[in-house]
């Protein structure tokens, strides 16, 4: 039987508490729910929505061992391609990407963080948000310091999209939600 959403969020909350990674969770698996009717024809968006939301699951309790502990829970539960795509995001272990999913893990993940942050120093949040302020906040290396600006471009390459227009999709994505993920800036 296919992981449930529910069973999903039970393992994300048994292994994180943290409320910043759990909204990244929640931002990324939005943005890959959106990702699937986008860029792979087909594909099913329950499931890309999955890997978005399990992404940095173990991060939390077991930064140096991220994301193993993740991949073979997924592996445990018969998600072998959830796993897969959990496995390629954490660019350390050189994997080829097997699938489209797994390219869009990589270039919502960051992007989506980055996303987030930005929209948190703004007043008006994402409501405005464009992406040539994006890639302004991307030029300067103190403002989310800990987002690696490498992989942000070179996943979205790899996707084979532009910049801009992947920046407008996770904002677009982002938006509907802004309330729920706390961007939606000072009233």
């Amino acid at each position: 039987m296919p992981l449930t959403r529910q069973q999903a969020l039970d393992q994300l909350h048994a292994w994180t508490s943290n409320p910043s990674l759990l909204g990244h969770a929640r931002a990324v698996e939005i943005v890959m729910r959106a990702a699937a009717s986008k860029y792979a024809a087909g594909a099913d968006p329950e499931v890309w929505a999955l890997a978005g939301l399990l992404h940095d699951a173990d991060y939390d309790q077991w930064p140096a061992e991220h994301p193993q502990r993740i991949v073979d829970w997924l592996r445990a539960q018969g998600e072998e391609d959830i796993a897969y795509a959990v496995s390629f995001h954490q660019t350390k272990w050189n994997l080829p990407p097997k699938s489209q999913m797994d390219k869009c893990l990589l270039a919502c993940d960051e992007l989506a963080g980055f996303i987030v942050a930005c929209c948190l120093v703004r007043p008006e949040g994402i409501a405005t948000l464009e992406p040539k302020s994006v890639k302004k906040k991307l030029k300067d290396k103190a403002f989310a310091a800990k987002v690696d600006r490498d992989i942000i471009r070179s996943s979205v390459e790899l996707l084979g999209v532009d910049m801009d227009a992947h920046i407008q999709f996770v904002i677009d994505a982002l938006k509907p939600h802004a309330e729920e993920l706390g961007i939606a800036g000072k009233k």
